[in-house]
């Protein structure tokens, strides 16, 4: 997930080139993501390697063709990632670049690919712009987006009774959405904000700022930030036990790596929403046991979403006889997806997959059985809560406006 999002302009399109026809040579899909960088451990290798995983379940052909993969390190860099997607697409014969991670990057790149009739399945990038204002005909959302984390934990919460609420925002695009959207959640189930600080970016002492949100006597604290400056927070938070007075601490945004830098020891119970854990079912406990056996480590969401897109997107060539992108993005949307993590989830006109969220609770050291045992789910939140409804989008193939 990024916390740069940039708003790449639909004149992408006079960047120019041309796709090519549309059912020459082998079936090529390119995993583009962040190889080395801060995202590295959620995305990077692990994600190239789910793509590979549901390659081979799906025995390495379609039509008769075979199925390549390419892959290439974007360095959290739009341009880097806008002139790799446009190499695949011009001179490499590639269908759909999958993963991406970071939002800036994602935003060029699905522009690129609508220009140039491509698919791109945006994974591990989190703004729900890719399926609002900017959404696309040829771009899917497959795994967890901002309305999500901002909506599914405070809606909870206080519901529940947890309804006060204060903010300790980025002070940023990313943080300003990100509370503003969690904001109107908890007024709509009732709760009330009672208070806010925001902090600059890539922040490493937030010591006044939640002193602050203590000082408050607010029932829950929420983080609406991302990446360090969250883990930072909950460091700090726990450093200075400011929970000892039994206010709540909410991340709006965790990822499974996060919870593991911190520890559980530091992390725990912590409340957060969530796409994906690999202890959900047997399936998903079944594909982990695979996962880890290749790469040391159980999936996390990207690579749980970079498989699923990968595995539905060849299930639709397969079924549609072709790979041509015009037939196969409504397919796409036509088919259920279906896998260890998904049951009959479809795919909406936006290009949202309308799988549901979870609530999660880091566990207490004690609680935990083994080094990759970190939480708890607590609640099922369904796809129609987990979402931006059709009644607040923007985007204009639900017919919502420009």
């Amino acid at each position: 997930m990024n916390k740069r999002v940039a708003a790449w302009p639909l004149a992408i399109a006079l960047l120019g080139g041309t796709a090519h026809a549309a059912n020459d040579g082998p079936v090529k899909i390119g995993v583009l993501t962040d190889m080395t960088g801060f995202l590295s451990s959620s995305l990077g290798e692990g994600s190239v390697d789910a793509a590979r995983m549901a390659i081979e379940d799906f025995g390495g052909e379609v039509l008769g063709r075979k199925i390549e993969l390419v892959s290439a390190d974007h360095m959290n860099k739009p341009d880097l990632g806008l002139a790799t997607t446009r190499k695949w697409f011009d001179s490499e014969g590639v269908d759909v670049v999958a993963d991406i991670g970071n939002s800036a990057v994602g935003l060029g790149v699905q522009e690129l690919a609508r220009a140039q009739k491509k698919l791109v399945f945006i994974v591990g990038a989190s703004s729900s712009v890719f399926t609002d204002k900017a959404c696309s005909p040829y771009g899917t959302q497959w795994s967890q987006d901002t309305y999500m984390f901002a909506n599914s934990v405070p809606a909870m919460l206080t519901r529940a009774g947890d309804d006060s609420w204060f903010f300790v925002t980025a002070d940023f695009a990313f943080g300003q959405a990100l509370e503003a959207d969690a904001r109107a959640a908890i007024k709509a189930a009732g709760g009330t904000v009672v208070g806010g600080v925001k902090h600059p970016s890539n922040n490493t002492d937030f010591s006044s700022f939640l002193m602050q949100a203590s000082g408050s006597k607010a029932k829950v604290v929420a983080l609406a930030n991302a990446i360090t400056d969250t883990t930072n927070s909950i460091k700090q938070w726990r450093e200075f036990q400011m929970g000892d007075k039994g206010q709540k601490l909410v991340a709006l945004t965790l990822l499974t790596n996060d919870v593991r830098a911190l520890g559980l020891q530091t992390a725990q119970g912590t409340t957060f929403a969530s796409i994906f854990y690999w202890d959900l079912n047997d399936k998903t406990r079944e594909f982990a046991k695979r996962f880890y056996a290749r790469n040391k480590a159980m999936p996390v969401e990207a690579h749980a979403g970079t498989y699923s897109a990968v595995a539905h997107y060849l299930k639709t060539v397969k079924a549609a006889g072709t790979k041509d992108p015009d037939v196969i993005r409504v397919k796409m949307r036509e088919i259920p997806v279906n896998d260890f993590y998904s049951d009959n989830v479809r795919i909406r006109e936006d290009g949202r997959v309308m799988r549901p969220s979870y609530i999660a609770r880091v566990k207490a050291p004690s609680e935990s059985t083994g080094e990759w045992d970190l939480y708890k789910i607590l609640q099922t939140v369904p796809p129609e809560q987990s979402w931006r409804p059709v009644s607040a989008s923007s985007c204009p193939l639900l017919g919502k406006g420009a």
